[in-house]
């Protein structure tokens, strides 16, 4: 395990999408993560056909990376979604920045 920038991918069943408040509710979650700390960036994933959803996060750190995943996968079962899955990844700067990802 690195010290360096973590991926978290999360992916969870999802519901349908739905009308104007599903929208808002979305818009003031991903307003509440984008002030999560240690959050570089949230690429949102979703399939209909799956019926699947879920992110793929940069943090700072892999504490700050598990700390983010303690409170988000409590957040999804209290909304009832539960068979979470959750992966951690460490990132090879050097070969990363030369293939342009966006690391912050």
């Amino acid at each position: 395990m690195t010290e360096g920038p973590t991926l978290l991918i999360f992916d969870f069943p999802a519901r349908p999408p739905g009308g104007p408040e599903q929208v808002a509710a979305l818009r003031a979650l991903a307003k509440d993560i984008a002030a999560e700390p240690g959050l570089l960036w949230k690429i949102w994933t979703e399939s209909a056909e799956e019926k699947r959803a879920g992110g793929v996060y940069l943090f700072r750190s892999r504490a700050a990376a598990e700390a983010y995943h303690a409170r988000h996968a409590a957040r999804l079962a209290k909304a009832g979604i539960t068979e979470i899955e959750a992966t951690y990844r460490d990132v090879n700067e050097t070969l990363s920045r030369v293939t342009r990802a966006p690391l912050g």
